[in-house]
């Protein structure tokens, strides 16, 4: 014992006492770095430091009560049998049974209580309801709990949610106030409470009657009870660490409510939905055929491409140089990050209630199942000990975002435009949608090589684009975000930025997306005017470039497979693109970009 550290001690009795409260001897409590979860009998918590400040050592106990409570009061079963499908109503559904076995702890002991604020403490610290300027940047399922918390405990809200609260509170006990009695007299029974919770929710229009109704004869062969209960357990992190994330995960209960037959029948269904409109190019009937029908050259003459190229931005800047660019990135757009991130939280949630996974259990092969180790253990010879994931609808998803290197776009624009694609391949790679980033702009002003060796030729007529292109891979699809991250950063670099010449880098990325083997391709342009190259446009027509532009993208939005979105920068490109939005303030890019793609995504 000797050899004990402080901190193994308190690990010790932070274990017993867990197990003490949730009436589990099997129960056991270990550090963690990362987020504090729960997994089966394992509880994670935050490691207090060699020393035990008091602050973090009530934050372990705290989130080891919230763990323990659970284990003891909540019911998985119960809990997923009639959870809501609508990810904002499930995510206040999820909040709101964690406020009440909370609270059967904080109002049995005062020591208890006490724990529990800290871990809420840290919750809130990483929660955006903190942060929240407009009513509209409040997370409902935040909010919701705190109320609640305030009327089951007679806590009050913490200041730090004191001021988002405020902006929300008065929609919530308008329409809410006479559920939290109803709900403060069932605290003890989970099942009345749930029944309770649902009516809530569908007066604060979150939900509709007919969207948490469930036949009885559905709930009782419900055949997913133990696999949910693993599922459950294997989120709990993200329902507590993160409040404002909570939807994130989707419901299994309606997946695995499913008969085969059904299952069956509907795989039917979308296979001919997909039949029948696979002429329209837009969905992944013939999404992989070689592509051979491409216009020659539109009408459009290049003098020579001898000199253009396609970079990896690594290639264009030093090691050393691009992390110093990235920071200088990341320190200028601190406070716009944090907005666009919680815009792209709302797109994931979008994204993953398209994605709800679920799984056949007790196969004869397949994967091992976990939750089945002990009876693998006990008897190695039993058979249906492995589970299958099903089919998701979810199509196979690429998106590409194309990003106006010009100098226009020097400054402010081109900042936000490099922080939004940040954090929305972020976003979306979390999401399993794949991502690539690229950029255009020339090599030189006023045409470059191509311009000089077009003088050495005697200036014949008509020579057609007369500049020398840079087309800049920042991210490709295959590459994890993490190697890539630092790339963003060459957009800060002077003297990067030049000319524009939308219509080849268009065919460009276009074609990149052509070679890919998903099934859906999106193709998000940003761009803030039209294309402009000073040499080419000397000795041409003055509308060169942009009919050039201008037949390219009616042949993408006419002919190919790849959905086409454009956003203009204080230019108006709803006149060029079929589907587009201008914005005036490059501050809008962020929210824009994720309504965007959120639209196409929901497109069946």
């Amino acid at each position: 014992m000797s050899d004990e550290s402080p901190a193994d001690r308190f690990k010790s009795v932070l274990t017993g006492a867990s197990r003490a409260i949730a009436h589990d001897n099997e129960i056991e409590v270990n550090w963690t770095a990362d987020a504090p979860s729960a997994s089966g009998n394992v509880f994670r918590v935050p490691m207090p430091g060699r020393s035990l400040p008091r602050g973090a050592a009530m934050q372990a106990r705290g989130f080891a009560d919230s763990f323990a409570l659970k284990a003891r009061h909540h019911n998985d079963t119960l809990h997923m049998r009639h959870a809501p499908s609508e990810p904002s109503a499930r995510a206040c559904y999820d909040a709101v049974e964690m406020v009440r076995y909370e609270a059967l702890g904080s109002n049995a002991y005062p020591g208890m209580r006490d724990n529990l604020d800290a871990a809420l403490m840290a919750r809130i610290g990483s929660d955006p309801i903190a942060r929240a300027e407009a009513p509209d940047a409040v997370p409902v399922q935040s909010a919701l709990a705190l109320l609640l918390r305030e009327r089951l405990t007679g806590q009050p809200v913490p200041a730090e949610a004191q001021a988002g609260v405020d902006m929300v509170r008065s929609w919530i006990e308008d329409k809410a106030g006479a559920d939290f009695e109803a709900l403060a007299s069932s605290l003890e029974d989970q099942k009345a409470f749930q029944d309770l919770t649902l009516d809530m929710l569908e007066h604060l229009e979150l939900t509709r009657a007919e969207d948490v109704q469930q036949e009885p004869d559905q709930a009782d062969d419900m055949d997913g009870d133990e696999e949910t209960e693993e599922e459950q357990d294997g989120d709990e992190s993200g329902k507590e660490q993160q409040p404002s994330e909570m939807a994130a995960e989707p419901s299994q209960g309606e997946d695995e409510g499913e008969s085969e037959s059904e299952g069956e029948s509907s795989d039917d269904m979308e296979e001919g939905q997909e039949g029948e409109e696979g002429e329209e190019g837009m969905m992944p009937v013939r999404p992989n055929r070689p592509w051979t029908d491409i216009p020659e050259g539109f009408d459009y003459k290049i003098f020579t491409e001898a000199f253009d190229e396609v970079v990896g931005a690594a290639d264009l800047c030093d090691e050393e140089e691009l992390t110093r660019l990235r920071a200088y990135l990341d320190a200028q757009l601190k406070g716009l990050q944090g907005i666009v991130t919680r815009l792209a939280n709302r797109l994931q949630r979008r994204l993953m209630a398209q994605q709800s996974r679920s799984w056949d259990f007790d196969q004869e092969e397949g994967l091992l199942d976990a939750a089945r180790l002990a009876r693998v253990v006990v008897s190695p010879g039993q058979s249906l000990s492995y589970k299958v994931e099903r089919d998701v609808e979810f199509k196979d998803t690429v998106v590409t975002l194309l990003l106006d290197n010009s100098g226009s776009m020097r400054g402010r624009p081109i900042s936000i435009a490099a922080i939004s694609a940040d954090v929305l391949a972020r976003t979306l790679e979390r999401c399993g949608v794949k991502v690539e980033i690229l950029g255009f702009t020339t090599r030189a002003w006023k045409g470059g090589q191509s311009r000089e060796t077009w003088l050495s030729s005697g200036k014949p007529q008509h020579p057609g684009r007369l500049n020398d292109l840079r087309h800049i891979v920042y991210k490709q699809a295959d590459e994890p975000w993490r190697r890539a991250r630092k790339n963003l950063g060459l957009m800060m670099r002077e003297g990067l930025l030049k000319e524009n010449i939308d219509g080849e880098a268009l065919l460009w990325a276009h074609n990149r997306l052509l070679a890919r083997p998903e099934d859906r391709r999106i193709l998000m342009v940003i761009s803030d005017g039209a294309p402009v190259d000073d040499s080419t446009l000397s000795v041409n027509s003055a509308g060169y470039l942009e009919a050039h532009l201008r037949r390219v993208i009616d042949w993408i939005e006419g002919k190919s497979p790849v959905q086409l979105v454009a956003i203009g920068i204080g230019h108006d490109v709803t006149r060029y693109y079929r589907r587009a939005v201008t914005i005036m303030d490059a501050e809008q890019l962020g929210g824009t970009m994720i309504e965007q793609l959120a639209g196409l995504f929901e497109e069946e």
